[in-house]
């Protein structure tokens, strides 16, 4: 095994995915860190459809004498030949997955069939694969270099310098190569030319839609504030949708991330939340993000005590919960809802419900714990979050597809049966009682789940990135 990873240091290795996945993933890895995530900061960025299991920062890998892979502390794990890793080594012909369930990469020293682009549902940026051609390598690392240069200057804000940099690159190669190859160059300069004149093309067209996307989108949410009627607002969210459909359209062309708008980190957080909670929406409502910026407000403030002792003394239990959660096929980020059910105690409240779920007797029996007769198994972590996956799981089927992960969560703070009646009194519309996100822009949802999803999803925020709210980790369980 030893000789093997010495052996990936001498030789060249990728990251490919397998021909019959509907990711194409075809990544030449370098010497040095290689980074994999959805973040656009990432040496290899995985997004799209398939990528929802996909952390921002996923994992690293690192080859030097010896290739090693760490996981990121990845919301949904890596897994390494189907073992769940932090760190291990990663030996040629590795199968390495993103989740349990997400996206599965091979890690090989033979090079990957050339990928078809009419096939790609997913773009993976990295270092081209090496062109085919002579004398040692130059014109590769030449061509490479310039892809490396561009790659920079576009992460760095300058994209309208790519143009500059190839055809300097290109000039470069032209000057080492040979009267024979100089036509095999000079046609793929002319080819490159006209493709990204019509990707710039495109490009402007794209910004062009999106601000006018972003823009009545950003009119119809500020009427929807000021609507007092229940049809005034049943119209303008019904607008809104429209061209939330256009938004999402939109994102699924190929170019849309150079013009994709910068956003700051809490909107982003909660889109990434929305994506692996299957409730992603083009445009995240205003009113939305500043409940979820009061509520992480809150943690830092007045709650402070109850998010420390959660990513502190409690950080077991969530870890726990978490691992019950992923092995029941559920988000593992609900193991958040704890936080905000009990503060992660397993006391009695004055209506009677207790743990850390806070179960009524009744419910919990429903469940199938036991409760009475000196015996209560609501207290008991691992018996009470299989309860509570059960619960969740039949809420998210009840509420159907789409948004029905935030519906199951007003579902679970007000229970299934209010959240109905609200509904079905304020929405005749059987299709849109099944939206979450219409029924928070119409306000059919009773006032206290309207606060509850965004203060769970503020949870999950700080529990992701307690460094950046000013809270650290620690070990130890009570």
């Amino acid at each position: 095994m030893a000789d093997e990873l010495k052996d990936v240091a001498r030789s060249k290795a990728w990251l490919a995915s397998r021909p019959d996945s509907p990711l194409s993933v075809c990544y030449l890895v370098p010497d040095g860190t290689t980074r994999v995530g959805r973040a656009p900061d990432n040496d290899l960025v995985i997004q799209g459809p398939t990528a929802t299991t996909v952390s921002l920062h996923h994992l690293a890998i690192e080859c030097d004498r010896e290739c090693r892979i760490k996981d990121l502390e990845s919301t949904n794990g890596t897994f390494v030949n189907g073992e769940r890793i932090s760190e291990a080594a990663l030996p040629p012909n590795s199968s390495v997955r993103l989740g349990s369930q997400g996206p599965e990469l091979l890690f090989t020293l033979d090079e990957p069939a050339r990928l078809q682009l009419d096939q790609t549902t997913v773009i993976a940026e990295g270092p081209a694969a090496p062109l085919p051609l002579p004398e040692s390598g130059v014109y590769e690392n030449l061509l490479t270099e310039g892809v490396e240069r561009a790659r920079q200057a576009r992460a760095d804000g300058l994209s309208g310098q790519t143009m500059t940099i190839m055809r300097e690159a290109l000039h470069r190669a032209l000057r080492h190569s040979g009267r024979r190859f100089r036509l095999v160059l000079g046609l793929l300069a002319a080819a490159l030319v006209s493709v990204s004149g019509y990707a710039a093309w495109q490009t402007v067209q794209l910004n062009r839609e999106r601000l006018a996307i972003d823009r009545r989108i950003g009119e119809i949410e500020a009427d929807l504030q000021r609507a007092t009627g229940a049809a005034e607002a049943d119209r303008l969210a019904t607008q809104l949708e429209s061209y939330e459909v256009a938004g999402s359209r939109l994102e699924r062309h190929i170019l849309y991330r150079i013009v994709q708008p910068h956003q700051d980190f809490v909107t982003e957080g909660i889109r990434g939340i929305l994506a692996e909670f299957g409730s992603e929406v083009y445009s995240v409502p205003p009113e939305f993000t500043e409940r979820v910026e009061h509520h992480i407000r809150q943690y830092q403030g007045p709650d402070r005590p109850l998010m420390a002792r959660a990513l502190g003394s409690a950080a077991g239990r969530i870890s726990v919960i978490r691992g019950i959660m992923e092995e029941e096929h559920l988000p593992g980020d609900l193991a958040y809802l704890t936080v905000v059910e009990s503060a992660l105690g397993t006391g009695e409240s004055a209506m009677g419900a207790a743990g850390l779920w806070q179960f009524t007797p009744s419910t919990a029996r429903a469940y199938g714990l036991r409760v009475g007769e000196g015996v209560d198994e609501r207290t008991n972590v691992t018996k009470a979050t299989h309860a509570a996956c059960r619960l969740l799981r039949q809420l998210i089927l009840e509420f159907g597809s789409g948004s029905s992960t935030m519906l199951a969560l007003a579902a679970y703070n007000s229970g299934p049966a209010r959240v109905k009646q609200a509904v079905q009194k304020a929405v005749q519309d059987p299709i849109k009682q099944r939206s979450f996100w219409y029924l928070y822009h119409v306000r059919a949802l009773p006032s206290e789940t309207r606060e509850y999803v965004p203060k769970v999803i503020a949870a999950v925020i700080i529990g992701r990135n307690p460094g950046l709210f000013g809270f650290s980790s620690a070990t130890t369980t009570d």
